[in-house]
């Protein structure tokens, strides 16, 4: 019998960096305190392909399109922005077109997803409302989505 479904407690989000340029981390760090990883959904562009005798549109399937950045929400804490402070300044000293990768482990499960993504150039400013938790949304830009592959352990930076 097939599960119910997959809880999201315990699921943990970390990033690495590329040793050689093109293949995926060995290790990477845990990032602490996250509240949301948000969705990439791989919509194909739709090319018109109508001529002038159909009387109803016709598409060919385009490229696929991952909308191009998704959020991660984080609590604000100081330990959490030396974390992505720490990660801004990784990413900013990669060379060699070295790139960052992230992973979304869901425990029990033998593969991670993982994408290529760009972190803002600076810690953002959180959105502040009366008696809520504050958090920060740091939004990266995909520069390429991997989907599912094994899954590296995280390491934690303690």
């Amino acid at each position: 019998m097939a599960a119910a479904g997959i809880s999201t407690l315990g699921i943990t989000f970390g990033y690495g960096t590329e040793t050689t340029a093109g293949t995926k981390p060995t290790s990477f760090k845990q990032l602490t305190r996250i509240n949301a990883i948000g969705g990439i959904n791989i919509e194909p562009e739709q090319i018109d392909a109508s001529a002038l005798e159909d009387a109803i549109t016709r598409y060919v399937k385009g490229r696929a399109d991952t909308g191009g950045s998704f959020a991660v929400t984080v609590n604000f804490t100081s330990e959490t922005v030396d974390e992505w402070t720490a990660l801004i300044t990784a990413y900013k000293a990669l060379t060699s077109g070295n790139r960052m990768w992230f992973e979304t482990v869901i425990p029990g499960e033998e593969k991670s997803f993982f994408v290529v993504a760009q972190p803002p150039e600076q810690i953002p400013q959180p959105e502040i409302g009366q008696n809520e938790l504050l958090t920060i949304e740091m939004n990266l830009t995909i520069e390429e989505y991997k989907g599912l592959d094994s899954t590296v352990a995280l390491t934690t930076g303690e």
